[in-house]
């Protein structure tokens, strides 16, 4: 994967647009930013801080734990982790402008002390083998095919007795040539497993205690939602964000939300443990 390939997800570009939702939030460049005020903009995920809330009382996180946040975007979960559950979390993002402007919120928000940003492949490192005892990942294994060796370096990553708690996608149904052709080129996206090769991967990883929840239902309600208070709000996003971001939002917000709606784009929560 290449920082280039996955900017085809405009979600992606132009990613210092959070900057600019300060400011109209009336908080000037290079001042300090309250952790709560952010979190309505540094969370690319469906659900909000209430799916991180899901995540920490799942996996009962305590201030001893240390935690991993794979593909952490803005640094937004990570914030949220370190917030309301005390623990150190390490934040790995494979895009250098996202891990950036992520590490430059964290310094703003004083939370530096807790949350240590690092530029990086969980496939490739830098992820030290046992290091942590909780690991989490929000709508990014969708964005890598090579799932064998992901679950592998999961694995390798938690100490004995840890937790990996997962959002993503799946396929629900038979996706079209066309869903698929969708996915690869606006979602970045290509090769989504069926709940069952999940599992059969999970386990060979050597996981146990797996625990796959269709979520999809729940999900549908968030995208189209989401997608038609976008549009909705043209006029506002245009004049902070200029039209090219609009376009390429609106455009990706409105492609979640019609693939969800044909049936054969899923939502999994994962849970998992390692012995």
């Amino acid at each position: 994967m290449t920082d280039e390939t996955i900017k085809t997800m405009k979600l992606y570009s132009r990613v210092e647009r959070v900057y600019a939702q300060l400011r109209h939030a009336g908080i000037a460049d290079g001042e300090p930013v309250p952790p709560g005020v952010l979190w309505q903009f540094d969370q690319y995920h469906y659900g909000g801080t209430d799916a991180v809330d899901e995540g920490i009382a799942r996996l009962a996180l305590e201030p001893r734990h240390r935690v991993l946040d794979v593909g952490s975007g803005l640094g937004g979960p990570a914030r949220f982790i370190a917030s309301r559950a005390g623990c150190r979390v390490t934040a790995l993002e494979l895009q250098p402008d996202l891990h950036e402007v992520a590490s430059r919120l964290t310094e703003r928000c004083g939370l530096a002390h807790l949350v240590s940003h690092r530029n990086g492949d969980i496939l490739e490192g830098p992820v030290p083998a046992g290091g942590f005892d909780a690991l989490f990942a929000w709508l990014v294994f969708l964005h890598i095919p090579e799932r064998e060796r992901l679950y592998r370096r999961c694995h390798e990553a938690l100490a004995p007795g840890g937790g990996m708690y997962v959002e993503d996608y799946f396929e629900r149904g038979t996706l079209t040539d066309d869903e698929r052709e969708t996915l690869a080129a606006k979602v970045y996206s290509r090769g989504l497993p069926r709940l069952d090769e999940l599992r059969r991967d999970l386990d060979r990883a050597g996981f146990t205690q797996v625990a796959l929840e269709d979520v999809t239902a729940s999900w549908i309600g968030h995208v189209v939602e989401r997608a038609l208070a976008y549009r909705a709000n043209r006029k506002h996003e245009t004049a902070l964000h200029g039209e090219e971001v609009f376009a390429g939002l609106d455009d990706f917000y409105s492609t979640i939300a019609r693939l969800f709606r044909g049936g054969n784009l899923g939502g999994v929560r994962l849970l998992a443990r390692k012995l």
